[in-house]
Order: C-alpha cells, then structure tokens, then sequence
C-alpha cells in the first residue's frame, strides 16, 4: 500500500482574493460523493478531491477507483519503472498536486491534475487542450506529459505536466521592467490565431466559470449602485470585435511564475479559450491594481504593446468586464481596490 507524505505548498500562494476564483457550475451538485483514498491524498471519482484532512489509510470508498490507480497512471506516463515517491498539495489541502516520481535518472517533478472540490472535468479538458495549443504554436507554457480525459486508466480525468522552474511568489513591490514582462508573456499567448474548439470555447469574460455580474441580476447576490451603474453600461454597448486569439482566461499572480528577472511563463490554462485579448488584459490590470495600485495597470500594458507591436484597445470596456465578474463584498480592503479600479475604467470611457 502506498503511503505517501503530504506537505502545504510553499511556492505558490494561496489566493488572496478566494471569492473571485471559480466556482463548479450548480449542475455539479449533485454528482455522487464516492471517495477513494490513499494517505495523504483523498479522491472522488466523479466530483473530484476532498479534503487531505479527510483521508484514509488506502481504503477505497463507494466502488470508486483507488488514488493509487491515479499515482500508478502517473508513474506509467514517466515510464521506465518510475514510481511516485512524494506527493505535495499545491493548493491548500486539494489538488493539483506536485508529484515526485523516482526515475533510473534521479526524482522527477511533475503536476497532476484531476477534478476537485473547485475543477470539473471539464476542466480539465480544457487545460488539456490549451497546453496542447500552447506546445503547437511555442508558447512557454507547462507541458503535457501524459492526459487521460476519459479516466479510462487513471479512474478519474487527469492531466500530468512538466513543471516550470520559478516562482510564482511576487514581492511586495514590484517596477515597471518586472511588469512589463508580465504583458510581453501575455502578448506571446495573445499571437495566436485560433477559433472555438473542443476543450477552448470562446470567453467573453475572465474566469468564465463565474458569472457574478449575472448573479447580481437574477438577485441572486446583493449589488451597489456603482456595479449597477457598469452593469447598466456593459449591457447597452456592443461587445468589441475582433479577430479571436488564444487566452489564458484566469491571469493573476498565482498562475505566473517568474522565472528569474527575465521572463514570466503562464501556468494553470483550465479556464482558457479562444476570445479578444481583452479578457486577459482586463483581469490582469485588474489584478495589478489590486496589488500594486492603480499606477502599475499601465506598465504591463506597455509590456503587451512592446511584444505585440501593436496598441491594446478597449481597455476600459475590458477593465469593467474584469471588475464586474467578482463577488460584490470582497471585505472592506478589495471591495474598496475594486471599486477604485472600476471607477477609473468608467471615467475613461467618457473621455
């Protein structure tokens, strides 16, 4: 039986701003809680990943496939006689979790992906699909080392991918070249041409999965005359069109890692697609601002331009759809970030 430690993540954060990540899809509920666990890691083979607190000595729950089916799949796909050896939760007590599988050339790092409390399935398909775009067209970005959607030999959907040398912890404060980098690796996504695809539908806003502006019209959430005023606005103006390019769809400092003062590569594609480059660009100003204040939003915009060659356009349309799509209470610090950017974004529009 496999027994295998788990610590915290260290290298990446946890969110600071957990109420505007994803959310499962309400046709999630009420799929069926079977678990399957192994020590230190805990998995449902329909919903997804429970709590690490939750988790037995290899038993396996329910009729569901073992976590070490899972581990043994990830251990078949690094190939010759690998085995997993270390298993690290990168995201609390949940997955994606950083493998080390012992190899006849030493330990080898990689990332295992598979449905959770917060991924579907669908999920990651499209990961799946986006890192394969990503190798296609030379994009830094993680690459696949092995995928099964179906879950016919993991028991579950999974993904294994490389790992990107870096950190993905940003300091406190950061200039205008280290900004700047951040849009030229953007830029790099955003000079792909692609259309809808299986796995890659077209975003229309960041972090499709949550539709927070739609929550506040159906009453489903509380709202504030300032989100109803961009609201009111979003919904009268024509969306801006555009040739459709690829998009990460979830930029914030969590899913880039600086690797050293030179460049910054994109991690974590399980909410991309195909849309304007807008979608990235209004989320990752957004994220800025939340930050770094407002006087960063523009230095990572000139990164994109330098790397595009070309201007970036409807940024303030953009930077509303971005602030719309959060929580309406982000406790009294955010809500107040928030509010400022959306502000300054309804001012340009006038101008």
């Amino acid at each position: 039986m496999l027994r295998l430690g788990v610590c915290d993540e260290v290298d990446v954060p946890h969110d600071p701003f957990p109420t505007c990540r994803c959310r499962l899809a309400a046709s999630h509920a009420s799929l069926t809680e079977s678990r399957c666990f192994v020590e230190g890691l805990v998995l449902s083979p329909t919903r997804g990943c429970g709590s690490l607190a939750e988790c037995g000595k290899g038993r396996t729950a329910g009729g569901g496939a073992s976590a070490e089916r899972m581990l043994e799949w990830a251990a078949e796909c690094v190939g010759g006689g690998a085995r997993v050896v270390t298993v690290r939760a990168l995201h609390g007590r949940e997955g994606p979790w950083l493998l080390g599988i012992s190899t006849p050339e030493g330990v080898r790092k990689v990332v295992l992906r598979a449905p959770t409390s917060r991924i579907d399935a669908e999920m990651i398909v499209t990961g799946a699909a986006a890192l394969e775009v990503a190798e296609r067209h030379g994009v830094p970005a993680p690459r696949l080392v092995g995928r099964d959607l179906e879950g016919s030999a993991a028991g579950v959907p999974a993904t294994l991918e490389s790992v990107v040398g870096g950190s993905t912890a940003w300091p406190r404060v950061m200039g205008a070249p280290q900004l700047r980098l951040v849009g030229a690796a953007l830029a790099r996504v955003h000079a792909v041409s692609l259309t809808a695809r299986d796995g890659l539908p077209v975003r229309t806003r960041p972090i499709a999965v949550d539709d927070f502006a739609g929550d506040r019209r159906r009453g489903a959430m509380g709202s504030t005359p300032l989100l109803r005023v961009a609201d009111e606005w979003i919904r009268r103006t024509e969306r801006p069109r555009g040739t459709t390019v690829f998009v990460h769809g979830d930029v914030w400092p969590g899913n880039v890692v600086r690797v050293g003062d030179s460049a910054c590569v994109l991690i974590d594609w399980k909410t991309a697609g195909v849309g304007n480059p807008g979608v990235d660009l209004g989320e990752l100003r957004k994220q800025m601002a939340f930050y770094y204040g407002l006087e960063a939003i523009d230095a990572v915009v000139d990164g994109w331009e330098q790397a595009a060659g070309r201007a970036a356009v409807d940024l303030a349309y953009w930077d509303v759809v971005a602030a719309l799509n959060t929580r309406t209470d982000l406790g009294p610090v955010i809500t107040g970030q928030r509010d400022e950017f959306l502000r300054d974004a309804l001012a340009r529009l006038d101008r």
